[in-house]
């Protein structure tokens, strides 16, 4: 990843993407290069899912967004070229679950991200 930091990043559109599971308006805040590690109890940090590439990233998108469950974002932050957020979602049943991220910024794009996951059980 070659890219130049840089502050510029659509806060507002990630948060009507994420509250819409609108997996194309979250691609179009990716790198084309960038990298995202999700921690869940199935992956731990010792062996995160790592997804590189918009095709990768895409592919995982698209499957959480056809998914029946409601997406809120509750916290967005950003300080220079990080971008910290967290999303609560609910399943039809009442599952819940929770993602806190923060992600790496460089030319108005998500370069890296670092989803830690957690749900009912």
């Amino acid at each position: 990843m070659t890219a130049t930091p840089t502050a510029t990043f659509d806060t507002e559109a990630l948060r009507r993407a994420e509250e819409g599971a609108d997996a194309e308006g979250l691609l179009a805040l990716i790198a084309d290069d960038a990298v995202i590690e999700s921690i869940d109890s199935e992956h731990p940090p010792s062996s995160p899912l790592v997804l590189r590439g918009k095709d990768e990233i895409g592919t995982f998108l698209r499957d959480v967004a056809s998914r029946d469950m409601k997406h809120r974002v509750d916290a967005l932050v950003q300080q220079g070229d990080v971008v910290a957020f967290t999303v609560n979602c609910e399943y039809p049943d009442g599952t819940r679950v929770l993602c806190m991220a923060s992600a790496r910024i460089a030319d108005g794009k998500i370069v890296r991200q670092t989803n830690l996951q957690a749900w009912d059980s």
